[in-house]
């Protein structure tokens, strides 16, 4: 589930890069929604303890 999150994130990061502004508003908010959702699978692994 991470991988595929950190690939939507790089494909919206080079969606952005190349549209209006408009649609550049929606892409960032797509990015930050998918930042978030990333953000807690991160936290949970970072917590766990070293094997």
């Amino acid at each position: 589930m991470t991988m595929t999150l950190e690939n939507h994130i790089e494909e919206l990061r080079r969606e952005a890069n190349h549209c209006d502004p408009a649609e550049r508003a929606q892409i960032e908010a797509e990015l930050k929604q998918a930042r978030t959702e990333l953000a807690a699978p991160i936290a949970a692994e970072d917590a766990e303890p070293p094997h």
